[in-house]
């Protein structure tokens, strides 16, 4: 069951607004918000619509039990995963990326190193190289990308990277629909 005065009093305290200065913009008593806050009282419905229009929220947010979503991830939330054969290594940096639009990774090849070829799948791809240079495999055609290049391409062809230089190489990579 949602507490609706402790609810309150948190946005309240979030937009760094006082009872009084709350209650001046919605017109009622200082001691009539400390009552709603301290569930003393309940506000009509359409009071409530009020405070919470004034605290920048809507009914369906405010009542709503989902979770507020993780924004920023951490160095210790990111997963990685090393291919000694294949000369790379993978951070996930963005936990349960499978359940959003897109999914990010950063991706360390070592000289003569590549990913893994992916089949043609329906999405789009687009990377950003953070250090070295990497040849983009699109369909059998080569692409050069230097640091600080992009690359951006539908993954409906056969694609992978390799690193055919003498330092290692690092790549922001991001796919739409989430496939790595």
């Amino acid at each position: 069951m949602v507490n609706i005065g402790k609810k309150i009093r948190g946005l309240r305290l979030q937009n760094n607004l006082t009872q009084e200065e709350l209650a001046n913009r919605l017109e009622l008593t200082k001691g009539y918000i400390s009552q709603i806050e301290n569930n003393l009282t309940s506000p009509s419905m359409q009071t409530l619509f009020s405070i919470l229009e004034v605290l920048g929220t809507d009914v369906h947010e405010f009542f709503s039990n989902e979770e507020e979503p993780t924004i920023v991830f951490k160095k210790d939330d990111f997963y990685e995963k090393e291919n000694d054969q294949l000369k790379h290594m993978i951070s996930w940096i963005v936990p349960n990326a499978q359940k959003y639009e897109m999914e990010p990774i950063i991706i360390d090849i070592e000289p003569d190193g590549q990913s893994e070829i992916d089949d043609p799948h329906a999405g789009e791809e687009f990377g950003y190289v953070l250090e070295g240079q990497v040849t983009l495999i699109l369909n059998k055609k080569r692409y050069t990308i230097r640091k600080g290049e992009t690359f951006y391409y539908r993954a409906n062809k056969e694609h992978y990277l390799m690193n055919t230089g003498h330092t290692h190489a690092k790549v922001l990579w991001i796919s739409t629909p989430p496939m790595f």
